[in-house]
């Protein structure tokens, strides 16, 4: 039977929660446990694929296909694992489950409440989940006393008494003058015991260290002894909170109240990783879009990061909105290199081309990542075969030239929805510069878009120079494109949901490699 920690959070959101289930995973796995983690999200949702960006950041995909929170990105980067769509769990969801039984009859005409048909339907996700592993985490999302979230609580309440289960509750430290206020942390262990649950070890999310005197007064009001009170301050970078838990020696604790055989970890390699970050020369790698906060890109951001230690170089993210480089292109005049992400809708399109045609015109190391590989399409067919009403059809539907189409209208056989979802099977040409950079013939790459290239004008733009050097044997979709002789590469899938710290993706690599080849320095002088 696994061992259950759950993560819960109180004062407010936002702490952090996703970051500290993610790291106490890296420690327990490198003491030699397999590690499951689940995030629960009680929102009516039934996934992220239609949250907006501006209000909950990036939408990441997994293998699968699952739209989930950009909490899954930190599991994978951090614990090294494969994250599965049922780990995935939100109201909308278990809601949708009952309901459907119901329909079918399956609760013998039953009364169908909350308790315990809502509660026994989270139970027995979160059990299906831990199958195999040692332990198994669980996040909370939100915080303690949020209505949406109770019968959550009273769910996991009812799997304390099935076997070995921790909470781990993590609560906001305000500082007013010099003191660190622990009153916040005092009313969210209250509330955390009015819902049936005692946490075993509390959490503080502080600006700077937890002073000893801070800990014994947590210690006294929320009856945990004051070794079981962590602090979690702020850091430098993410990837050391591992390192933090480990000096407050969490995992001895984790380990002692799960009844377990006391392991130490091997951080041996994590530590490795944490002395490179951050270090070597700058890089100015561009990222312009519609979106200006940086949670919508977190995963590019992350996997640029893994590419810098590996490259030897520190990349510095410039925010760029495509709506000013549409009125003046020199704006890219002092970046290395440019990303141009993935989107959906209009907005922004039009500076977002004007950025790819800068910098593929004065050969700046790019990467275009889904839409980006889209509007690279457009732009060259627009600027070199001469097609100046080149479109894709998600911007204009009027475009006399629909170089980007929906996938259905080119022919492609989309299995299971309009949206190209998850792990696709892309196959190389020999002798193309990706094939060159991944040094493999065939790789799989996790997909979210519904357009893509439009087989009638392969040839135009092909006879103009521009190569699409793979495609998916499996729907025959176009999957990426190059112009010889530089640094220009469009993908139609997301590379960065795979970059790991230990395993950072060769796209991100190569690019900034491209950018030490020409030289560290901006446009001017090239």
């Amino acid at each position: 039977m696994p061992k259950y920690i759950v993560i819960t959070g109180g004062v407010m959101s936002g702490l952090g929660k996703g970051l500290l289930s993610a790291s106490i995973g890296r420690l327990l796995k490198a003491c030699g446990y397999t590690v499951a983690l689940t995030k629960i999200d009680p929102y009516l949702n039934f996934d992220a694929g239609t949250m907006s960006p501006f209000e909950h950041g990036e939408v990441f995909v997994l293998r699968d296909g699952g739209e989930v929170d950009l909490d899954f990105g930190h599991y994978e980067r951090f614990v090294d694992i494969d994250a599965k769509r049922s780990h995935n769990i939100t109201t909308g969801i278990v809601f949708d489950k009952v309901i459907r039984n119901e329909r079918k009859g399956n609760y013998l005409g039953k009364t169908i409440q909350l308790i315990p048909h809502v509660t026994d339907e989270i139970k027995r996700r979160i059990r299906d989940n831990s199958k195999g592993a040692d332990i198994s985490i669980i996040e909370l999302g939100g915080t303690v006393g949020d209505i949406e979230g109770l019968v959550f609580l009273e769910a996991i309440r009812q799997l304390r008494g099935e076997g070995a289960l921790i909470n781990i509750h993590l609560t906001f430290l305000p500082v007013q003058g010099i003191d660190q206020k622990t009153k916040p942390t005092q009313h969210s262990f209250i509330e955390m015991r009015r819902a049936g649950l005692m946490p075993d070890i509390m959490v503080g999310r502080c600006k700077d260290k937890l002073r000893d005197s801070t800990k014994r007064k947590i210690s006294m009001f929320c009856s945990v002894k004051p070794e079981e009170v962590i602090s979690d301050h702020n850091l430098d970078n993410v990837y050391t909170l591992p390192l933090l838990l480990y000096e407050e020696q969490i995992h001895k604790i984790i380990q002692t109240k799960l009844k377990l055989d006391v392991r130490e970890p091997d951080l041996g390699g994590w530590k490795q990783f944490t002395t490179m970050y951050g270090k070597g020369p700058k890089v100015k790698v561009g990222i312009v879009g519609k979106y200006a906060r940086g949670d919508t890109y977190l995963s590019i951001q992350e996997a640029l990061a893994h590419a810098g230690v590996e490259s030897g170089v520190n990349p510095e993210l410039i925010w760029i909105d495509s709506e000013v480089v549409e009125k003046n292109p020199s704006t890219l005049s002092e970046i290395d290199c440019m990303i141009t992400p993935g989107g959906f809708g209009t907005r922004g399109c039009e500076g977002k081309i004007a950025a790819i045609r800068y910098v593929r015109e004065n050969k700046i190391p790019w990467l275009g990542l889904c839409l980006g590989f889209q509007l690279a399409v457009v732009e060259f067919a627009r600027n070199v075969v001469g097609l100046r009403g080149a479109n894709s059809t998600e911007m204009s539907e009027e475009t006399k030239d629909s170089v980007i189409i929906p996938h259905w209208e080119a022919g492609h056989n989309i299995m299971g929805g309009t949206m190209r979802l998850g792990d696709k099977k892309v196959v190389f040409r020999q002798g193309t510069e990706i094939q060159k950079i991944y040094g493999e013939d065939t790789v799989y790459e996790r997909h979210r878009h519904r357009y893509g290239l439009n087989p009638r004008y392969v040839d135009k733009l092909t006879d103009a120079g521009l190569v699409f050097s793979s495609v998916c044997p499996e729907d025959g979709t176009v999957e990426t494109l190059e112009i010889p002789d530089q640094y220009f590469i469009g993908v139609q899938f997301h590379p960065e949901f795979q970059s790991r710290p230990n395993a950072p993706h060769p796209l991100f690599v190569n690019m900034l490699e491209a950018v030490k080849n020409i030289g560290l320095n901006s446009i001017k002088d090239r």
